[in-house]
């Protein structure tokens, strides 16, 4: 049986991608009896206002008549940011070099956070340089993970 994010996210891609804008990922936070459904996109040119209020348009149409979410959620489209969180391996092999914030769902060698730099994919984990020592982490063991902006 497919996860609420998996039914999501085959929901919620082909509308992204029909506004000519690049499906990034997707976050659904749950808040009591009202949740958050945050989902950003990208585009070659940067993401503009108007992109995420048609992208929004168009999935809230989607939403209303497929009603994969029970009860009241927000839904807001956003860009990626400077700061964008990384969903798939694709966009840590993209990102190899830059420095990233990485939050464990259960904690390794005593910690659950870990700052440092992307050096490659393997296989399904990451692999992550922070001071100074090589961590591989499982991509089902990651629960979020954003890049630092470098100024």
């Amino acid at each position: 049986m497919a996860s609420k994010l998996e039914v999501l996210h085959e929901l919620i891609e082909p509308v992204v991608e029909g506004q000519d804008c690049t499906f990034w990922g997707l976050e659904l936070l749950a808040q009591g009896r009202h949740s958050l459904l945050r989902v950003y996109i990208d585009t070659e040119q940067g993401v503009t206002v108007d992109d995420c209020e048609k992208v929004s348009r168009q999935l809230s149409a989607v939403m209303d008549v497929e009603d994969p979410i029970s009860g009241e959620y927000t839904l807001e489209v956003s860009s990626p940011g400077l700061d964008r969180p990384l969903f798939t391996l694709a966009q840590y092999e993209s990102h190899v070099g830059q420095v990233v914030n990485v939050r464990l769902r259960v904690p390794f060698e005593g910690r659950r956070k870990y700052k440092g730099v992307i050096k490659g994919v393997e296989g399904d984990e990451v692999v992550i340089v922070c001071e100074g020592h090589e961590f591989l982490f499982p991509m089902d063991v990651i629960e979020k993970a954003h890049v630092v902006p470098q100024f």
